[in-house]
Formats: structure tokens, sequence, C-alpha cells
């Protein structure tokens, strides 16, 4: 005869509570990337059954079963795969939630909370900044209270959610010695591909007419410290890539571009020299203020005096430049340059060309007044900047020219180019990023990605490669206030508030030392910092035997901590006792003059109700015993208790 089943213990509602709070911080921390049919649902289906389950109900099998099998049938609607950041993180929340609804024992809380922490660490795919990072750590919080709300002795919850920080603060020291010690991948997760929007940013081609509307991404590109004085604005071009062929869809640099010889250059002026650090871009295109004089280690030139880094930027960048802001750029110009800077695709946009011709008629060897000809028509014509512009047709340059008249600075480069070299004037088009925010906080540059621009560069005879930015002649505030500014107009004044702007300035200073000493710290930081001690990151027994030691240190001293008994302990009995009568005497409960301890807690116990008169007694009890009972120190937890149960009662 078999013995009978031992039902597996249930956890309580409390404890199902915090797992919920836990699955919901997890569920709020993922909500912005999730797709919006998935985010509501999954957020009332977890209200839904947090109900159910303090009402005793459980979840119909039936449609979790059903749920289970439309998750990853949505998903691969959406993403057509369940592989990826985006699709493995849908796939990942929506499981969780969905594991609350078998959850009925505390087994299964334990392996929910195993799975939000896994989920919740995911997280930081999407987003490496301090503000992520300390959402993230806070949200481990209601995870680990979960945990301790399961122990039979857990207390109130007040004193388990303190538990639980005082217990993530513990675990501090631990991290630190695993983030300077483990070896660094040399890609980070976050590097892995998945997220391709339309945004703006740098990219090594260009289509003005392919995108209709363009996000502006206001995240960080790159910061920027100076040796000297932040020069103004208007010398804030930071060159990327430079584009000479053109087919009649698209911008790029062309396989003919790449054989040329490094263009010469001649500085005019003083030169700049700056510190870039970069953000994560994945590419190996590298900014620099107009043209830059050498190029720093790991780094080569471009024919065109761009910098391009060795391999793609999958972590922060620094690197040192000087740059000339003024000077004279490859004053002579070869045959095949000037073929390749007057090269047009077939016979596409007649309209354009047209124009072209008539001022190349109409002011001859003269590429001054013909340049200006082109600004006056973009800046009198009803020319307008958006970042919305209507679609073009396959005569993209004569669609934007003579019919739509709108677009960003990618349309006003790219028809200015097709013009001149139309008129016979060698030109190409640039892109990098222009303008950039001067923190005064910390006097460094902030160059988002909402900053990246695209302008043209022409040849003129003794003057050599010459910028001409046509988008200004359209909007000067795009290049005086920037893209957001331009795009929002009025609306954007309330950005320019004196205290939003300090407080977004003490802001980014926090961010910038985080990615410069958290993100910023990848394998060859690490390399550097870990041989000055002796420890080699490539030898897996060097970093084992330096995370053992520094382990060992640190359990060795919170052991010395934790057996240790603060001065401030040794009467913790009597330090609770006062706090109990200062809380009795503020409501009316004096203690009189030379009242002993218990005969004073029973007198207050008389005067109140009854749940609470036993309480006080029971504590009156306890205190004398603990006290008195004995020669040697009360032991520590039941001292504990009777401060926990002191703190708990509710005169």
């Amino acid at each position: 005869m078999s013995a009978a089943r031992v039902p597996a213990p249930r956890p309580d509602a409390r404890s199902f509570g915090l797992l919920s709070l836990t699955v919901a911080t997890t569920l709020a921390l993922h909500a912005t990337h999730l797709p919006l049919w998935l985010s509501p649902p999954l957020a009332l289906l977890l209200a839904l059954r947090w109900l159910g389950f303090r009402r005793g109900r459980r979840f119909p099998a039936l449609l979790r079963y059903a749920l289970v099998l439309m998750l990853p049938l949505g998903v691969i609607a959406t993403y057509g795969t369940l592989f990826g950041r985006l699709p493995g993180a849908a796939l990942a929340v929506g499981l969780l939630v969905l594991k609350l609804t078998e959850t009925e024992t505390r087994r299964d809380v334990h392996i929910a909370v195993a799975f939000a922490a896994f989920t919740l660490m995911s997280a930081l795919l999407f987003g490496q900044s301090l503000l992520q990072t300390l959402l993230v750590c806070a949200a481990l919080g209601p995870a680990l209270a979960t945990l301790l709300a399961l122990q039979p002795s857990a207390g109130a919850t007040r004193a388990i959610l303190k538990t639980a920080a005082l217990r993530l603060a513990a675990a501090l020291p631990v991290t630190l010695l695993a983030f300077v010690l483990i070896p660094r991948l040399a890609t980070p997760l976050w590097g892995a591909p998945g997220m391709q929007q339309a945004r703006t940013g740098i990219s090594a081609s260009m289509s003005p007419g392919a995108i209709g509307q363009l996000l502006v991404d206001d995240s960080p590109a790159f910061r920027v410290g100076f040796d000297g004085p932040i020069p103004p604005r208007a010398q804030r071009y930071f060159r990327a890539v430079v584009l000479w062929h053109f087919d009649g869809r698209t911008w790029t640099s062309g396989s003919a571009a790449r054989h040329l010889p490094l263009e010469p250059l001649q500085a005019l002026g003083s030169t700049q020299r700056y510190t870039i650090s970069m953000e994560t871009t994945r590419q190996t295109l590298l900014p620099a203020l107009d043209m830059p004089l050498q190029a720093p280690t790991a780094t080569r030139f471009t024919a065109a005096r761009t910098l391009l880094a060795d391999r793609p930027v999958d972590h922060g960048l620094r690197y040192t430049v000087s740059s000339a802001t003024a000077y004279r750029l490859q004053p002579r110009l070869g045959a095949h340059e000037r073929a390749l800077g007057l090269q047009l695709p077939g016979d596409d946009d007649p309209r354009a060309r047209a124009l072209a011709l008539r001022w190349r008629t109409r002011y001859g060897d003269n590429p001054v007044a013909i340049i200006d000809a082109a600004l006056r028509r973009f800046h009198d014509d009803g020319y307008r900047y958006t970042l919305t512009p209507p679609p073009l047709g396959r005569q993209q340059v004569d669609d934007f020219l003579f019919d739509t008249r709108a677009g960003f600075c990618e349309h006003y480069a790219s028809a200015f180019v097709f013009l001149m070299r139309a008129a016979g004037i060698p030109a190409r088009v640039v892109a990098g990023y222009q303008g950039g925010y001067a923190n005064r906080a910390a006097n460094y540059l902030l160059v988002r990605q909402a900053d990246a621009h695209a302008w043209a560069e022409v040849w003129l005879r003794g003057r050599g490669w010459v910028r001409v930015d046509p988008t200004a002649a359209v909007r000067p505030d795009r290049i005086s206030l920037g893209a957001i500014a331009a795009a929002q107009g009025a609306g954007a004044r309330w950005y320019q508030a004196a205290w939003l702007v300090g407080l977004r300035d003490r802001i980014d200073v926090l961010n910038r030392l985080w990615d410069q000493s958290v993100v910023g710290f990848n394998a060859l930081r690490q390399r550097g910092l870990l041989t000055r001690f002796g420890v080699d990151p490539q030898r897996w027994q060097s970093v084992a035997l330096a995370l053992g030691g520094a382990l060992a240190v640190a359990l060795a001293f919170g052991l010395a901590l934790a057996l240790r008994e603060p001065a401030g302990e040794r009467d913790a009995l009597g330090r609770a006792f006062d706090r109990l009568q200062r809380r009795l005497t503020r409501r009316d409960h004096p203690r009189l003059s030379g009242e002993a301890p218990a005969h004073y807690l029973t007198r207050v116990a008389a005067d109140l109700p009854a749940e609470q008169a036993a309480a006080l007694r029971a504590l009156s009890t306890q205190f004398v015993r603990l006290r008195y009972a004995s020669t040697q120190p009360a032991p520590r937890l039941a001292v504990r208790d009777w401060i926990r149960r002191a703190q708990e009662l509710k005169p």
C-alpha cells in the first residue's frame, strides 16, 4: 500500500504578490521595445492572475495552453523569427507572465524568480546607460524579497524589503571584483545586430528618396573634449564619409575612389586638438572635426581625409586628433578626380540638368556665381525643411527640385551636388555631424545622433575643396540650433529652459563618467589595468588565482564583520526598549520616575485593547527574561526577535 501523497506547500498571498511585483517590474523595463499588441495584454493577464490567486482560484489549464501556443506564433508573425534581441525579449517576457498562470507551489515561485532574474538582465541588451542599469539593479529587490518571503521566519513585509535592499548592497563588493577580474568579451552581447530603424545618424550610403519619415534619435553619438575652447557652432562640422558616386537613387563612396591618393592638405591657421569618445556604432566610420592632420592609432585615412577604424566600433572608443578648421585641400585636381566629381547617372533628371545648363550659360566660367544661384533658389523659391518629406519618384532630383520642394539635409545636399556637377563644377556629398551641445557643467561637446548632417564640397580653382551647406540656405537654424530645434520649431523652447538645461548637463556628466569607466571598460583597458598587478587576462589560471584570492579576502572580511559584536549592538535590547518607551510616551503613556521596565509595560498594557495588551505583556515578560535571567549576554537571535516584535507593535 503506497503512502498518501503530501501536497506541495502553497505560497501565501504575500509571496505571490511580491512575485507579481517582480514580473510587473520586468515587464515595465521591457515595455519600450515590446510590440504594442503584447504589452497591454500581458499587463492585464498579470493583474487578473494576481487577483485570482488572492481569491484562491486556479487559472484554466486549457486557456493557458492556448496562450502558450499563441505567443510564439504572434512573435513570428511580428518579427519573422524567434531569434534575435527583439523577438527573444518578447518571447521571454511573455513566457514569464504565463509562468504565473501555473504557479501554485513554492517550487514554482523559485523557478519564476530565477526566470524573472534572467529576463530582467536581458533588458541590458537594449541599453547600458546609468539610469537603465540602476533600474535593473533596483528591480532585483522585489525578486530577492520574494525569496525571503518564502522563509518561515520572514517577518513583516517592510522588514523583508529592508533585508533585500541590504543584501543587494552587500553583493556590491563581489560584483565589483567580478567586473574587474572576469575576462571581457571582445564583442559585447549588446553588439549583436537586431534593430534596424530609420533614424538620424550616419551610414556609408545616402538615399534621400528612400525614407518617408526620419525619426529624431536623441541618443549620444560621441562626446568631444577640446584642449582649448569649444569652437563656435558654425565651425563644428565633423566629417565622417565622402560620397562620390550617384546611381540616380543612392550616393556611395564608389569603388573608383578607393584607389585615389591621399588628398594634400595645407593648414592656414591654428589647429584644434581634441579627444572623441565614441558610442557603439558597429561601423568603421570615425567622425573628425573638418580636416584631421593625422590618423590616430588603429585608424587610417581615406583619400578624402576621413577616418576609418581598423575594426567596427563594437564598444566605446576614444581617440585624440588634431584638426585644421582653416585649410586648403587639394588645390590641384587630377583628371581622374575631376571625372569622379562630375559623374552623373545616364539621362536621369532632365529638368535639373536643363536648369544647371541655363546657369552655366548665364554665368559662364564663374563657379561662385553658379553656387550662389543654387543657394538663392533654395532660399527664395519656397523650399522648406522637414523630417517627414513627401515621397519621391524615379526622377528623385527633379521631383524634389520642381515638385515637392521639401526635405532634410540629405535632399538638399544631393540636389545641390547634382546641380553643380550638371553645371560642370566638381562636387561631392559629405556626411557626418554638425553642431553638438556644449555642456556647461564639464566643458565638453555632446554630439547626438540627431546632429547627423550632410553637406557638399565643391572644387574651386586655387581654393581646392570648399564646404557648401545648402541646408543652411533653407533653414539657418538647422545650423545654429540643431536638427531637433529645426524640426520642432517653437515647440522646442521648453527644451531650452534654464533649469532643464542645467539638469541635463549634470545628468550627461554622470552618463559620460559611466560610459568611460563602466561601459567603456573593454578588454584592452582591462588588460592594461590587470597587468599592473601581475595578472594576465589571457591566462585563465592567472585570472582564476586572482579571482579566488580576492573572493577569499572578501569572504573573510564579511565573515569577520558577521562574527564581530559591534559595540553598539551590546545593548541593542536597551536601545530598542528606549525606542518603544518614546513611542508609548508620544501616545500619552509616559514612564514614571523610578518605574521598572516590566511594571511600566504592564501598566501601559492595561490601557490598550486586548490584542495589543497581550503583545505588550509578552514583550515585558521576554524583556525581563533576556535582561535578567542569565549572567551571560542574551542570544542575538532572541534580541532581534524582541526588537522586531516591538517594532511591529502599534499601540
